[in-house]
C-alpha cells in the first residue's frame, strides 16, 4: 500500500523538556488510515495533526467501539531514536480488535508508518531524562448509525506526544488502593483488551482511590473479591521471600509489554518467578510475618512503579522501608538503559528509526 505524506507548512515549536508534562502536548503530524468493506484498509497517510471530523451519530461516540496502543520513542546518548519491542505493541493492538469487531490490520505496513511518522517529527523527540515520544495508534468506529451492530467504516490513526514522566512522583514510590467494592472486569469480558470501554470502567474507582489520598486502585477479580488483577495503569508484582510473583494472564488482565520484558529479566537473571493468582489475604499475611519485601507496577507509561503503601479495608501497611526496593530499581534501570541506549540489548528488544 502507498503510504502519502503531506507536510506542515509551518512546523510547530516543541516546548522544552522542562515543560513537559504527560499526553497534554502533541506533534505536527499524524498518521491516518480508513476501512470500508469495498476497499478494506486503504488511503494510508502522513499528514497534519488536526482534528477528526463526525457526524453526531458516529457509533463510536454511542457504543464505544474503540481500540488504541500506547508505547514510546526514545532518544539515545547518541542522538538516535529508538523504539521498544513495536511488534507487541502490532500485535496487541489486532488481538484488541478482534474483541470488539475491529477490521485487524497489517502489523508491518502500521509498524512501517509509525517509524516513518517518528522520523519527520523527529526533533519532537526530547532528550532529557525520563522523557520520550509516546506513541498512540487508534481505531474508532466510523459509522453513521444508531443501532447495535459492529461497524462498517473505520478510521486508524497515529498521533506523537512528547512526555515527561507519567506519574508525579517519577520513579519514586507511589500509594496503592485496593478495592473490593468495584470492579473493571471479568474473564470472557474486555479486561484483556486496550478498548475504550475498559479503560472506561476503571475510571470511578480510580477517582475514589485519589479522593482518599491515592495514586492508583488495585483491582481485584470480579467474582470472589479476592484475587488480585491489575492496577488501572499497570500490571502487578509482588516479591515474597525472594520469589517475584505475578497474577497470570486469564483474560481479565492485560498482557503487558513491560510485564513480559520483567519476566524475561527474572528469567535471564535466575530469578524465581511465578504467574499464579495470589490473593489480598496472602499480600497482608507475608506483610505480618516479614517476608513481603517489594511491590511494584510495571506499565510502558511509567516503565516500573514502586509501591510504598497499600490500604486494604482499614489497614494501610509499609511495604519494605517505604522507599525504592532492590529489584524494582533494578528492572527500572536495566530496562530503562536498554530503551536509551545506555545498554547492550541481548534481546533484541530495540527496534531503530532511520531518520531523514
Amino acid at each position: 500500500m502507498e503510504l502519502r505524506i503531506e507536510r506542515v507548512k509551518t512546523p510547530g515549536k516543541r516546548p522544552g523538556d522542562s515543560e513537559l508534562r504527560f499526553g497534554q502536548i502533541f506533534s505536527d503530524h499524524m498518521f491516518n488510515m480508513d476501512y470500508t468493506p469495498e476497499s478494506g484498509w486503504h488511503n494510508a497517510r502522513i499528514e497534519p495533526y488536526g482534528p477528526i471530523v463526525m457526524d453526531p451519530a458516529t457509533m463510536v461516540l454511542h457504543y464505544g467501539q474503540a481500540i488504541f496502543e500506547g508505547l514510546k520513542a526514545y532518544r539515545a546518548g547518541n542522538g538516535k531514536i529508538q523504539l521498544f519491542r513495536p511488534e507487541r505493541n502490532m500485535a496487541r493492538f489486532n488481538r484488541s480488535a478482534r474483541f470488539v469487531c475491529i477490521p485487524e490490520v497489517d502489523e508491518t505496513f502500521i509498524l512501517n508508518a509509525i517509524k516513518k511518522l517518528v522520523a519527520i517529527d523527529k526533533d519532537w523527540v526530547p532528550s532529557a531524562p525520563e522523557t520520550s515520544l509516546y506513541i498512540r495508534p487508534s481505531i474508532v468506529a466510523m459509522d453513521s448509525y444508531l443501532g447495535v451492530r459492529p461497524s462498517r467504516t473505520y478510521r486508524l490513526f497515529v498521533i506523537l506526544s512528547p512526555v515527561a514522566a507519567y506519574y508525579r512522583e517519577g520513579f519514586n514510590p507511589v500509594k496503592i488502593w485496593v478495592t473490593n467494592k468495584y470492579v473493571r472486569t471479568v474473564r470472557g469480558g474486555l479486561g484483556e483488551a486496550k478498548t475504550a470501554a475498559n479503560y472506561a470502567a476503571s475510571l470511578y474507582g480510580a477517582e475514589v482511590a485519589k479522593q482518599a489520598g491515592y495514586t492508583q486502585v488495585l483491582w481485584l477479580d470480579a467474582i470472589e473479591h479476592r484475587y488480585i488483577e491489575e492496577v488501572g495503569t499497570m500490571n502487578i508484582f509482588f516479591v515474597i521471600d525472594g520469589q517475584l510473583v505475578t497474577p497470570p494472564l486469564g483474560g481479565s488482565i492485560l498482557a503487558g509489554i513491560t510485564r513480559d520484558s520483567v519476566l524475561e529479566l527474572a528469567r535471564h537473571w535466575d530469578i524465581p518467578a511465578s504467574e499464579r493468582p495470589i490473593t489480598i489475604n496472602e499480600v497482608m499475611t507475608a506483610q505480618k510475618n516479614g517476608s513481603l519485601q517489594e511491590i511494584f507496577g510495571s506499565g510502558t507509561a511509567a516503565v516500573i512503579s514502586p509501591v510504598s503503601y497499600l490500604a486494604w479495608q482499614d489497614e494501610v501497611i509499609t511495604v519494605g522501608n517505604g522507599g525504592v526496593g532492590p529489584m524494582a530499581h533494578r528492572f527500572y534501570e536495566t530496562i530503562t538503559d536498554i530503551q536509551y541506549g545506555r545498554a547492550e540489548d541481548p534481546f533484541g528488544w530495540v527496534v531503530p528509526v532511520e531518520v531523514e
